[in-house]
């Protein structure tokens, strides 16, 4: 029964193909992207848009939340502004190799970068360079590498080959798997960097939903991690006293809970309309991190309620269009893979608005495509090219013929 319907699915597939290449075969040969603009669904469109508006949304805040610092420590005003541009550059190269590519071919390489970062993320820990605590990156060469954020597409995907077909794999296979996402976030929080490994934790549990988990099992590893970040906290004193100064910022004003007084005081005098772009006063180095962990502080400055209200809309708008994505796709994997990613970006966002505002103790985590960093660039990029290629997967005009292929 299961393989006639596969055989009618192909069919209807195959029809739909013909139609595709005597319509549209001059057409695609001229267009740079693997499917012409006219048959694109609307969600793909609005999401090409999106990603779009806030790529440069975030060249400007960042131009304007690091102008001050650059010319005080870089002596140029734009020495951050130049760079991330320079990384932008690779990053849009990145994002059109992604789009261009089946989600069935990045499945199929993902696990050996996969297990390359991991072991990257493991080298952190005994040769990492130490910024405040934390032993988060690698330096090869002239570059400086954070195995921790460029990992976060692989980990979409590898948690997607586990969970598409959970109830068919094998328990072994089962083990293997979830004790190596196991070892990733421990190896993680031992840099220490609760928030990554926190923000792995629910992906992992959100895809691992939408696989078809059984509930209480996820209850269960939800428990475990939780034990386990408390005991992380406990043993680390740098984490204790960022859990302690969310608690109660104001009581040492000086020391632990500067950064979250800062951020606050930053937010506070925006007001509802903001001081206007570029006038933000909490970016005179009063505010630290003013570029990276705390850039939206300075956004909420310069914008007020008003322009947060618009973000947080903004964000509500992606995350729906992604749902949307992930609805339409017709098969388990780039349902996942479409799940994953607007998980780890809007989760990401909000992760990072939660600590700006106080919400949940400070922690370092880029907001995607507006904090400075190379490395959280290179991985949005490449998380939004594979959301908007399962999008365009979901016409069924390309990556789904050599599935289908052993029906006969």
């Amino acid at each position: 029964m299961e393989i006639s319907q596969e055989k009618i699915k192909y069919k209807r597939i195959s029809k739909r193909k013909k139609t595709y290449n005597s319509n549209y075969k001059k057409n695609l040969t001229d267009s740079i992207f693997p499917l012409p603009w006219t048959i694109w669904p609307y969600e793909a469109k609005i999401l090409i848009v999106l990603i779009g508006i806030w790529s440069i949304l975030g060249i400007c805040i960042l131009g304007s939340s690091s102008w001050w610092v650059a010319s005080r420590e870089m002596g140029n005003w734009a020495y951050f502004l130049k760079k991330q541009i320079i990384w932008t550059i690779p990053g849009i190269g990145l994002f059109y190799s992604v789009l261009n590519t089946n989600i069935r071919s990045l499945l199929k390489f993902s696990r050996i970068i996969f297990y390359i970062l991991f072991f990257l993320i493991f080298l952190t820990n005994i040769t990492g360079i130490t910024v405040n605590g934390s032993s988060r990156w690698l330096v090869v060469g002239f570059l400086r590498l954070q195995p921790s954020e460029l990992i976060k597409p692989f980990l979409i995907l590898e948690a997607s080959n586990l969970f598409a077909h959970w109830n068919l794999i094998k328990n072994d296979k089962k083990l293997i798997s979830i004790f190596s996402f196991g070892l990733l976030i421990l190896l993680i929080l031992k840099q220490p960097n609760l928030s990554t490994a926190s923000l792995t934790g629910i992906l992992f549990w959100v895809m691992g939903f939408c696989g078809g988990v059984k509930l209480s099992s996820l209850c269960s590893f939800a428990s475990l991690g939780f034990v386990t970040g408390c005991i992380s906290i406990l043993n680390n004193e740098y984490q204790k006293l960022r859990v302690t100064s969310f608690i109660n910022p104001w009581k040492d004003q000086q020391e632990s809970g500067f950064q979250l007084v800062q951020s606050l005081l930053a937010i506070g005098s925006g007001g509802l309309f903001g001081q206007g772009f570029g006038l933000s006063m909490q970016k005179l180095q009063y505010l630290p991190f003013m570029y990276t962990d705390f850039i939206f502080a300075i956004f909420a400055e310069e914008f007020g309620l008003l322009g947060c209200t618009l973000f947080l809309g903004f964000l509500a708008v992606f995350s729906l269009i992604s749902l949307r994505i992930s609805l339409k796709c017709r098969n388990n994997y780039t349902k996942l893979v479409a799940i994953g990613c607007g998980v780890l970006l809007a989760g990401q966002s909000i992760m990072h608005i939660a600590v700006a505002t106080g919400s949940m103790p400070t922690t370092g985590l880029p907001l995607p495509f507006i904090s400075y960093g190379g490395n959280s660039l290179i991985a949005s990029f490449f998380i939004a090219g594979m959301l908007l290629r399962c999008s365009l997967e979901s016409t069924g005009f390309i990556g789904m013929i050599n599935t289908r292929k052993s029906l006969n």
